[in-house]
């Protein structure tokens, strides 16, 4: 509940802020044509500055900013799975333009109310109204551009999308992160028990799971490969408060705390194993048609070897010797060590630990 609300506050906050930034830009855009194009007839002796009408505009995207939070939020928590894509597009639009109708005509009569202004408000007063389908397209345009920051920070996240945009990962780059493999416990005994079609429902509703659990631990989503999940952090946003291995722990509350939904729905109780690994390598950007982020480097592999070693020792959770040092574990927490063990496809002898939650 804590994450959701959490979550909400930081879509609403984005959201004020972004339609407040656009419809203070279209006043300034606008500034100099009022009274001249709209039919919007001022006295002779009118002049208000600039500043004055940046005031309607942030008060229009405040609202704006509130209502489109609340819209985005529920129909990404309610209606994404149970409606088509232009389905929901389309109800979206409806209730987008019902609100800038709403909008519109509150900020015009408080224009009026302020400057004593004569503006049109009547009822019906957009149906033939330019400056109205003016900020409509307006508004349907910035509404792309929303919705195109949101899928890319959604895939990438807040700070590789940064990133990318600056053109960061444009060359070959050095970088410490930490990588975790999440892979579900007899995937191919439960994949022959519910079939396909029911198994890959299984995996859908376990990563919805674990994306609402990855925010409060600043950790993003490498790639999903069937049903395995790769996770990585920033190095020092790993190592703070844990967040590399309690976001596992907490995956793992979430699910239970969910088995009845689970066992109605597939007769079982989904458990996932991980591994834990971090270091140096190397971040860059690969495809034109297809562009993402590759990382390339021993961690990697050396990472997905100790999730491999989870079957051999009956471990929920193994971690490298290397990352466990670095962490400040408490009475929570016990770590049970493995041995040296020589990794499939290394030469080294590898140190790992199983971790456990007391």
């Amino acid at each position: 509940m804590k994450q959701n609300v959490k979550r909400f506050i930081e879509v609403l906050i984005f959201a004020i802020f972004f339609w407040s930034f656009v419809f203070c830009l279209f006043i300034i855009i606008r500034y100099t044509s009022i009274g001249e194009e709209q039919g919007i007839v001022l006295p002779s002796n009118f002049e208000v500055s600039i500043l004055q009408w940046l005031d309607f505009g942030l008060i229009l995207g405040t609202i704006v900013g509130v209502f489109y939070a609340i819209i985005e939020w529920l129909f990404e928590k309610y209606a994404a799975k149970k409606l088509y894509l232009g389905l929901s597009v389309l109800i979206k639009t409806i209730l987008y333009i019902s609100l800038l109708i709403l909008s519109l005509s509150f900020i015009m009569h408080l224009a009026e109310y302020r400057m004593d202004l004569n503006l049109p408000n009547q009822r019906g007063w957009w149906k033939n109204n330019e400056l109205f389908w003016i900020t409509v397209g307006y508004f349907l345009v910035w509404s792309l551009v929303f919705s195109f920051i949101k899928i890319a920070t959604e895939s990438f996240g807040k700070s590789v999308f940064f990133n990318m945009m600056i053109g960061k990962y444009r060359k070959p780059t050095e970088e410490r992160r930490i990588f975790m493999f999440l892979d579900l416990k007899s995937s191919t005994t439960i994949a022959e028990n519910l079939g396909h079609f029911r198994y890959s429902q299984l995996i859908q509703d376990c990563f919805i799971d674990l994306n609402q659990t990855l925010i409060p631990y600043d950790a993003e989503v490498y790639q999903y490969v069937g049903d395995e999940a790769v996770l990585s952090w920033d190095y020092k946003k790993g190592l703070r408060r844990n967040n590399c291995i309690n976001l596992f722990f907490a995956f793992q509350q979430r699910l239970e705390k969910r088995a009845n939904y689970y066992q109605k729905k597939y007769n079982l109780l989904p458990e996932f194993k991980a591994g834990l690994h971090g270091g140096k390598l190397i971040v860059v950007e690969v495809g034109s048609i297809k562009k993402e982020l590759a990382y390339h480097g021993d961690v990697i592999n050396t990472t997905s070897r100790i999730q491999e070693q989870c079957n051999t020792y009956k471990e929920k959770f193994l971690i490298s010797k290397q990352l466990l040092q670095q962490l400040r574990l408490n009475s929570q927490f016990d770590a049970l060590e493995l041995g040296n063990l020589t990794l499939k496809g290394k030469q080294k002898k590898f140190s790992i630990f199983a971790l456990k939650k007391v």
